[in-house]
C-alpha cells in the first residue's frame, strides 16, 4: 500500500516547485498592489504621457515596460493609495536637481505638488472609481518615468556626445546598465534612496569636487541675484564694472564708487579677503592688495596674471555667477559620459584649460603640465574622446603628408632651389623607407618620392611621441617650439597635444619597466644613432582628452576657461531644445587630416 500525502505536504510541492521556477528563472516579488495592473498597462502601452511637461518619453518606454513586466504590473510608488517614502524622497531629489548640475524641469519638479495633493484627496474619500483608479495609474507611471530619466542622466548624462561629434561610447554605456533591474532592485523598496542612487554617479574625486564646486556657486549666484541690502540702492555684486581704456596699473586713480564694486566682486569668490569697508572719494587709487586679488582672480580664469585691471579682466568679473553655474553644470555633463576605465584615466587632458593631468594607480594626481593643443581657427581644434596610450616612440621621424609637400614644401623649393629639404632638415625616400638622394623639385612636386623630417631636436615632434592610435592621427609629443608654453592661451598645434615636459611624461609612463632609467631615456631622446625606436609600454594607460571650462583645481579654488571650441555653447543648445536629448548612437565624423595634426 502506498503511503497517504498529507494535505499539507500536498499544498507544499506545488509551492516548492514555484519558488524553484522563481529561482530557476530569475522572478523577484515586489512590493505593490496588483489591483490596478490594467490600468498601468494602458497608461504605458503608449509612448507619451500628457501630464508631465516633456511628455514624450518614446526613449524610455521600452524600459518602462520592462520595469513593469518585472512587477507583474504592480505599484511602485504607492502603499494604499499613499505614496511611498521612497517617492517622497525621489520628487525631492527632482526639485533639487539643480544641486546635481540638472533641470528640475526635466522631472516635473512643479508639478509633484499638486500630484501629492491629489493623490491625498483621493485617499481622504476613498475613491476608488474609474478616473481615480486612472489617476493613481498616471501617478506610478510619472513616477518611474521621472525616476528613470533622473537616474539615467546622473548615470550617463542626458546628451549622447557622439551627436557632438565627441568620441565617447555613451550608447555602450547606457546598454550595460540595467536601470529597470536597478530600480526595481535597488530603489523602489531602498532604505537608502539618495546612497542607492548617488552609488552610480561617477566614483571620480574630480567629479565628487566639481559637485561642491556647484553647491558654492549657487550659493553665490543667490547672493548676486539678491535684492539690495538698503531700498534704493543697488546690490553691488551685481553692477557691472566700467570700461577701461587701457589698464589700471597699482598706483593709479580710480574711482571710488568702481573700486568698491571690483572690491566687492573680488570677495564674493574668495580672490579678496574681504569687500572694503569704505573708500575715500578722494584719491582713491588702485592699491597692491587690489593687485594681488586680481592676479589671484586672473589666474583662475585663464587670464594673463599680471594684476592689471584689464579689459578683457574686467569683462571676465562681468559674468554673471549664473553662468559660472551653467559651465560647472556641464563639466557635470561630460563627467557622467566616461565609463570605466576612463571615469579614472591615468591621463586627463583637459584642452580648455591647456593642461595634462597625470594619475597614479590609485586617482591621486601624479603630476600636472601645461599643453599646446589645436588651433579653434582654420578647423584644427583636437577632438575629445577616450583611448588607450599603449606605445611611445624617441626621436620620431615626421612623414610629411601629400597635402602640405604640395602646399607648403613645393613653393619654398620654387623660391629657395631644392636645396631647401636639406637646409630644413628634410630627406627624400623611397616607399620602403631608402633615403634618395638623386631627386628633383619635379619628383617632390610629382609625390614621386615621400617627404620625411629627420629626428632631432629641431623636429617638428621633438624628441618623444606618445602614441594612444586613434583615426585622428591625434597623440601627445615634444615639441621645439618652447616658448609657446609661456603663452596664457595655448590653441596653436595643428591637432595634436604637446608636452611641456616631455621628458617627465616618458619617465612616468615608463616607470613601471624598472629597465627605463633616467639615464636611459636621456640617452633614448638625444643620442642621434638611435632614431625613430619604438618602446611598447607593458602597462597601457586610458587616456581621456577631453574639454571642462569648469575644474575645481588642487590648489582648492575653482578654476573657469574660455569656450574656445565653442564646444559649451554646443552642448547648451542642444539641452535647451528640451527633452527628450539626443540619445541615440550618431556617426563620429573626423575633420582632421591625418599626418598634418602635428
Amino acid at each position: 500500500m502506498k503511503p497517504l500525502v498529507s494535505p499539507r505536504r500536498t499544498l507544499l510541492v506545488p509551492a516548492l516547485a514555484l519558488c524553484l521556477l522563481c529561482l530557476i528563472s530569475g522572478c523577484r516579488k515586489h512590493r505593490g498592489s496588483t489591483d490596478l495592473a490594467t490600468n498601468v498597462q494602458h497608461v504605458v502601452a503608449s509612448p507619451t504621457l500628457a501630464n508631465l511637461k516633456w511628455s514624450n518619453y518614446s526613449d524610455y518606454q521600452p524600459q518602462v515596460k520592462q520595469f513593469y513586466d518585472a512587477r507583474q504590473y504592480a505599484l511602485a510608488w504607492t502603499d494604499d493609495g499613499v505614496p511611498t517614502s521612497q517617492s517622497n524622497i525621489l520628487i525631492q531629489a527632482f526639485a533639487n536637481a539643480a544641486q546635481k548640475g540638472l533641470r528640475p524641469d526635466d522631472y516635473d519638479a512643479a508639478r509633484w505638488t499638486e500630484r501629492l495633493s491629489h493623490l491625498s484627496a483621493l485617499h481622504s474619500r476613498n475613491d476608488t472609481s474609474t478616473a481615480a483608479q486612472d489617476a493613481v495609474a498616471e501617478f506610478d507611471a510619472a513616477m518611474t518615468i521621472s525616476a528613470m530619466r533622473y537616474i539615467s542622466d546622473l548615470h550617463s548624462g542626458r546628451v549622447n556626445p557622439q551627436h557632438l561629434n565627441f568620441d565617447i561610447d555613451v550608447p555602450a554605456k547606457r546598454a550595460a546598465f540595467d536601470l529597470p533591474a536597478f530600480l526595481n532592485d535597488q530603489v523602489v523598496e531602498a532604505d537608502d534612496v539618495a546612497g542607492a542612487i548617488s552609488s552610480i554617479e561617477p566614483q571620480n574625486p574630480m567629479y565628487t569636487a566639481t559637485l561642491q564646486s556647484l553647491q558654492q556657486y549657487i550659493a553665490l549666484a543667490k547672493q548676486q541675484d539678491a535684492p539690495p541690502a538698503t531700498p534704493g540702492t543697488t546690490n553691488p555684486l551685481a553692477t557691472p564694472l566700467a570700461v577701461v581704456a587701457k589698464p589700471i596699473t597699482v598706483g593709479q586713480p580710480y574711482p571710488a564708487a568702481a573700486l568698491f564694486a571690483l572690491g566687492s566682486r573680488l570677495a564674493l569668490e574668495g580672490d579678496m579677503q574681504s569687500a572694503p569697508a569704505g573708500i575715500s572719494t578722494v584719491g582713491a587709487v588702485y592699491t597692491q592688495d587690489f593687485a594681488d586679488a586680481v592676479k589671484h582672480y586672473q589666474s583662475r580664469h585663464s587670464l594673463t596674471p599680471d594684476g592689471k585691471l584689464t579689459q578683457a579682466t574686467i569683462d571676465s568679473l562681468n559674468v554673471p555667477m549664473d553662468v559660472r553655474v551653467q559651465q560647472l553644470d556641464l563639466s557635470l555633463e561630460r563627467w557622467r559620459w566616461l565609463s570605466d576605465p576612463y571615469v579614472n584615466p591615468r591621463l586627463l587632458v583637459n584642452l580648455a584649460e591647456f593642461v595634462v593631468r597625470a594619475y597614479n594607480p590609485d586617482h591621486s594626481l601624479a603630476f600636472k603640465m601645461k599643453t599646446v593643443n589645436g588651433q579653434a581657427k582654420g578647423d584644427h581644434d583636437t577632438p575629445v574622446f577616450t583611448r588607450t596610450m599603449r606605445f611611445l616612440v624617441f626621436r620620431p621621424y615626421w612623414n610629411v603628408p601629400p597635402s602640405i609637400i604640395k602646399k607648403e614644401l613645393v613653393p619654398h623649393i620654387a623660391a629657395s632651389g631644392i636645396g631647401y629639404l636639406a637646409a630644413k632638415n628634410y630627406e627624400v625616400t623611397k616607399a620602403d623607407g631608402t633615403v634618395v638622394t638623386g631627386y628633383t623639385p619635379s619628383d617632390i612636386e610629382h609625390l614621386r618620392y615621400a617627404v620625411r623630417e629627420k629626428p632631432g631636436p629641431r623636429n617638428s615632434l621633438g624628441l618623444v611621441k606618445f602614441m594612444f592610435p586613434n583615426e585622428y592621427d591625434v597623440y601627445m609629443h615634444s615639441t621645439p617650439e618652447l616658448n609657446l608654453f609661456n603663452l596664457t592661451r595655448r590653441d596653436r598645434s595643428h591637432g595634436c597635444v604637446r608636452l611641456q615636459h616631455a621628458d617627465q611624461m616618458a619617465a612616468w609612463v615608463l616607470s613601471p619597466q624598472p629597465e627605463w632609467t633616467a639615464d636611459k631615456i636621456a640617452d633614448a631622446m638625444n643620442n642621434d644613432q638611435k632614431n625613430n625606436r619604438t618602446v611598447l609600454l607593458k602597462q597601457q594607460l586610458p587616456v581621456v582628452v577631453f574639454y571642462l571650462t569648469a575644474v575645481p583645481d588642487e590648489d582648492g579654488t575653482t578654476h573657469f576657461f574660455d569656450d574656445i571650441y565653442s564646444y559649451d555653447k554646443q552642448l547648451e543648445q542642444i539641452l535647451d531644445k528640451g527633452m527628450p536629448y539626443p540619445s541615440t548612437p550618431a556617426k563620429i565624423n573626423p575633420h582632421l587630416t591625418p599626418g598634418e595634426t602635428v
